[in-house]
């Protein structure tokens, strides 16, 4: 196994704010944790999310740090193909290099499973991986998270936790044809989000978002996933906040709620 130099332990929290767990596990089939088999399926068709544990034919046990931090923050394999963007690169390219590193020091101490993942199930012309360079060149920009230096410390840990490892983005934002988000939608929520289900808008728009939220009810809801009504998140962000956010630090979520806050309200497109 390829081991990274990181600390482990850290990393196992950078893996709670990235929701790793949640997404890489077959919750619903009563999969091992981390080893994929998780069916996606979204407008484009069909994602089937990959085995993470150290497992050298069937997870990336045999992947080099190197290989890790280019699949994160270029979506590049290590056999030089391009990754869909359904795996979210495209926030975790904001990611800190110490961040990545950890993670992966994380990754590699979990018990490796076998466990092969099906191939991804896309229509036309969505299942052309060849066409992928030239979707980064139209909407991928990469680059890791600069701080705003007029904002607090807090604000900018929130910033870069939504726009980076959390990478709520990713599903908070409608696409376009193309499967690429745009910023004058950013965070406003969609109606056909991953499984066809209801994104709800984070912006703080009063009517459409969370714009009549107050920083302790966002802090609630990552916590426990009560919402101010009394009512709980279901679905994907069920799953998301038991396998993530509950584990987050109080400022983390207090930082994530600060920035949230401060978002300009925007329309659900």
């Amino acid at each position: 196994m390829a081991e990274a130099a990181g600390d482990r332990e850290r990393g196992a929290y950078i893996a709670l704010l990235a929701g790793c767990k949640a997404c890489h596990t077959d919750i619903k089939g009563r999969g091992a944790p981390y080893a994929g088999g998780r069916a996606l399926s979204s407008a484009y068709g069909t994602f089937h999310v990959p085995n993470i544990t150290p497992d050298r034919e069937t997870g990336i046990g045999a992947w080099s740090e190197a290989d890790f931090v280019r699949a994160m923050t270029r979506g590049i394999a290590p056999d030089g193909s391009h990754y869909f963007p359904a795996f979210p690169y495209t926030s975790y390219t904001r990611m800190k290099g110490r961040d990545l590193i950890d993670l992966k020091a994380y990754l590699d101490s979990l018990p490796a499973v076998r466990n092969r993942v099906r191939s991804h199930d896309l229509r036309f012309p969505y299942n052309m991986r060849f066409t992928l360079g030239g979707w980064k060149m139209l909407f991928f920009d990469s680059g890791p998270y600069r701080n705003t230096p007029e904002k607090s410390a807090s604000w900018n840990r929130g910033a870069y936790i939504v726009n980076g490892p959390a990478h709520c983005g990713e599903c908070h934002t409608a696409r376009n044809f193309f499967g690429a988000t745009g910023e004058e939608f950013a965070l406003a929520g969609t109606r056909k989000g991953p499984d066809g289900k209801r994104v709800p808008n984070i912006t703080s728009h009063r009517k459409q978002g969370i714009g009549n939220w107050k920083a302790d009810d966002i802090v609630s809801l990552l916590s426990d996933g009560t919402l101010p009504d009394g009512d709980t998140v279901g679905g994907a962000m069920a799953d998301v906040v038991e396998h993530g956010s509950a584990g987050w630090t109080e400022a983390d979520r207090r930082a994530v709620a600060e920035y949230l806050l401060s978002m300009p309200p925007r329309r659900t497109p």
